[in-house]
């Protein structure tokens, strides 16, 4: 059936996302309601999380099912919260393959053919042509449960390595059959999907399509181009353009903040040069002038906004001047989205607190008080702005500056974004009624003088105990970066990968040190996979499963856990990175005579995710 997109109220999407906020039911929960209700006030569309069409191929224990007649009634909830804020809502409903998570119980593995994934996963079995037909019909009825529901727009996901993308690319579709060999023949699982989809529905159809995978042997922006033209020709209301497979090339998958912003929408303008059909740009769109430079170009007819959205939920609000509220910023960190989900955690936010929470609404404290915080970095800066919301008086010290240890998190490379946070923080501070004092917060300061203390004086780095070892450095030294000195940095967490990689960008040669037997046990995966590449590139020597024993002028001795000894020498720098611990030292001094609270660090050493909400539901609660 020949569709267009329904009327529009603007000309932004939100994106999917994964919230992991499911039940293992498969069925719509009350806080995923919530978190979408709250994300679509201003947004002309969302687009939810992929749905399975299968409960045997999940990508995640809490995804959400379309799989079955008994599942439409949340979906229907669902779609009605959106559509009360004037959104409309697209299902996108997706088969992952042989991406199926491999750590679920009764899942299947299929594909174009038994190519497993390179990068992890379970080898498939090459779909028959009746499977192939089993398949396209748990596609079809999903799309038609879906519009049984409401759903306003079905989206496809034609690309991001995922079961359709897996028949369209050489690397993965070895078939000999009409389903192999040519473009032609590898497009025509997708496209006969559409077709059923067209000829049955009376609901648009948008494709997701991939406008370069990213990787040697994977699908290019020619062959896509030569894609978006056939869903043209199959009357394909809408393409949706991003970049990247998960599978082969993640950290575009991720549009993870070492990827240069603005390549996906070079794609989409491609793609929007090549057909007459709507074009959707998405990837990194984080900023109100990153929608400017997309849309005043004519890079794209939409934008899709995903990150910016959970970081914001108002800031397509906030950018359409509905709003007059500074945007909390995403900064493409990954750390409480990607990084909460891959370890089996729900979405979560680095810098906003609230995400998967959104019915806790925050009151007025019954009684006013006055508190002071000790500590400006994130997680006192959010307690103090938290409180001050809540009609406290609040007073915040701060010996140094305001950003504390996260100061030091924009230097490694490919970080710079994380400078947004500590700007956000800064001005929210600076709009509020929270008094600053810039010293060190002693007993004598607080006792008898405030009602209670927030106690966010952070962690402090553990230093081991070297024979020979006078000094050193910590994460300061990249305020400063020495250049083409041998440097020797002990303790191998993420800290001390981070600074490695900075200091090889100033042609040093690094050493490093780890009592375990991995590097960067504590980072998220792809940044972690992304900065060991950057080592081995560097020429960093790694010594894990070791310790330093003892130093002798600008000679090191490591030893492994068999006890054999090796020495370095002609080290210029040490630089300690082995671990952090929590400084409880003021609230020893507080301890019954006055009301205290640890957050952050300064209660247990975490990542700023932890911190962040450690300040937050604190506050939240006084």
């Amino acid at each position: 059936m020949n569709m267009a997109l329904p009327k529009l109220r603007n000309r932004l999407f939100m994106s999917a996302v994964k919230t992991g906020y499911g039940d293992g039911s498969g069925k719509i929960t009350d806080r995923h309601i919530a978190f979408w209700e709250r994300r679509s006030r201003h947004v002309a569309a969302v687009i939810f999380e992929p749905f399975y069409i299968d409960r045997r191929v999940r990508e995640l224990p809490t995804q959400i099912g379309i799989d079955s007649d008994d599942k439409i009634e949340g979906h229907k909830k669902l779609i009605e919260a959106v559509h009360k804020n004037g959104a409309l809502a697209a299902a996108h409903i997706n088969h992952p393959g042989r991406m199926a998570n491999p750590k679920l119980e009764g899942n299947i593995y299929l594909s174009a053919s038994d190519i497993q994934c390179p990068n992890g996963g379970k080898k498939p079995k090459a779909l028959t042509i009746e499977e192939i037909v089993e398949v396209q019909n748990q596609y079809l009825n999903a799309a038609l449960r879906a519009e049984k529901a409401g759903y306003d727009i079905i989206e496809l996901q034609f690309g991001l390595g995922y079961l359709i993308a897996q028949f369209l690319s050489p690397e993965s579709n070895k078939r000999t059959d009409q389903y192999g060999g040519s473009l032609e023949n590898r497009m025509r699982f997708g496209l006969e999907i559409l077709r059923l989809l067209k000829e049955n529905l009376a609901i648009p159809v948008i494709a997701r399509i991939s406008g370069d995978e990213m990787y040697e042997g994977g699908i290019k922006t020619d062959e896509t181009i030569r894609i978006a033209k056939a869903l043209e020709q199959e009357k394909i209301d809408a393409i949706h353009v991003t970049s990247g497979n998960v599978c082969m090339s993640p950290p575009w998958y991720y549009q993870h903040h070492f990827i240069p912003k603005g390549k996906n929408w070079e794609l989409s303008k491609k793609i929007k040069e090549s057909v007459s059909i709507p074009v959707i740009a998405v990837g990194q769109i984080n900023e109100p002038r990153d929608i400017d430079a997309i849309l005043d170009s004519g890079l794209a007819d939409y934008v899709a906004i995903g990150r910016a959205l959970i970081a914001d939920p108002d800031f397509a609000g906030k950018y359409l001047n509905l709003i007059d509220e500074r945007i909390r910023p995403c900064s493409a960190c990954l750390t409480g989205c990607l990084g909460r989900i891959k370890i089996g955690k729900t979405l979560q936010c680095e810098i906003n607190p609230t995400v998967g929470r959104e019915s806790e609404i925050i009151t007025p404290a019954p009684s006013k008080k006055h508190y002071a915080v000790v500590g400006g970095g994130l997680a006192g800066m959010e307690a103090a702005l938290t409180l001050d919301k809540r009609g406290h008086k609040v007073t915040l010290f701060e010996k140094e500056k305001l950003g504390g240890q996260f100061n030091y998190a924009p230097l490694p490379p490919g970080k710079i974004s994380l400078q947004k946070q500590i700007e956000y923080y800064l001005d929210e501070i600076n709009d509020s009624a929270v008094s600053v004092i810039y010293k060190e917060a002693t007993p004598e300061d607080l006792i008898g003088k405030y009602d209670g203390v927030i106690i966010a004086t952070g962690s402090k780095p553990f230093i081991p105990e070297i024979e020979g070892m006078k000094n050193f450095n910590w994460a300061e030294i990249l305020l400063d970066p020495p250049k083409n000195k041998n440097v020797l940095i002990i303790g191998g967490g993420s800290i001390g990968v981070e600074i490695a990689s900075a200091l090889i960008d100033f042609n040093n040669t690094v050493t490093i040190v780890e009592m375990l037997d991995e590097l960067a046990r504590d980072m998220e995966l792809i940044t972690k996979k992304l900065n060991m590449l950057k080592l081995k590139n560097g020429g960093a020597r790694i010594f894990t499963g070791s310790k330093v024993t003892r130093c002798t002028g600008n000679e090191i001795f490591i030893s492994d856990k068999n006890g054999a000894e090796t020495v370095i020498k002609e080290i210029d720098i040490c630089v300690v990175a082995a671990g952090m611990k929590p400084d409880t030292s003021l609230a020893e001094k507080l301890d019954g005579k006055i009301p205290y609270y640890l957050i952050g660090d300064a209660d247990k050493t975490g990542d700023a995710v932890s911190a962040i909400q450690s300040g937050y539901f604190t506050a939240k609660e006084l």
